[in-house]
């Protein structure tokens, strides 16, 4: 089962996703998409290390998540954006490519039997990209998070710290 939370950057997706996570399972995993890229990004994968407490299992995995050990279990996945940025490089920057990659990997997660918790960033809310790398990634990531939320049995939108279910099918 997939719980697709999405939203502005600090809007509060990751506590949200946290605590529900916490809710469901003693035990939940945290998986982390990111790749340290600099100090800032270093600090902050720290401080965001230091919140969860010892009830939490940590995994990193930059893509290929479907591979890893969640079998059974209640999964935070944190996040799209960063997931989509390692397959775009890994895909010399082809949105058709990345998005394929993208489409296969929700594919075989969604076979796992696990609750599944993934976390997106909202696109389409700020200012347009200035570059046409950019644009492009904009538009993998607005397709990437459609096809997401699409095959998710829960759609939530977090917005200034507040949930709004945007779909259940309970």
């Amino acid at each position: 089962m997939i719980i697709y939370i999405t939203g502005g950057v600090r809007s509060g997706k990751s506590r949200f996703a946290m605590e529900l996570a916490l809710q469901k399972s003693g035990s939940p995993v945290y998986v982390a998409t990111s790749r340290i890229r600099d100090e800032d990004f270093a600090r902050r994968v720290k401080r965001h290390q230091d919140e969860r407490g010892p009830e939490w299992v940590s995994l990193e995995s930059e893509k290929d998540l479907y591979l890893l050990p969640l079998g059974g279990k209640v999964v935070v996945i944190d996040c799209v954006t960063l997931w989509l940025t390692n397959l775009f490089e890994a895909f010399g920057y082809d949105v058709g490519k990345s998005l394929a990659a993208f489409k296969a990997e929700i594919d075989a997660l969604a076979r796992i039997d696990a609750t599944l918790i993934i976390i997106s960033n909202e696109i389409g809310m700020g200012v347009h990209a200035a570059t046409e790398a950019g644009r492009k990634f904009t538009d993998l990531q607005g397709w990437a998070n459609q096809y997401v939320a699409a095959v998710a049995r829960e759609a939530i939108m977090m917005v200034s710290g507040l949930p709004l279910t945007l779909k259940s099918t309970k």
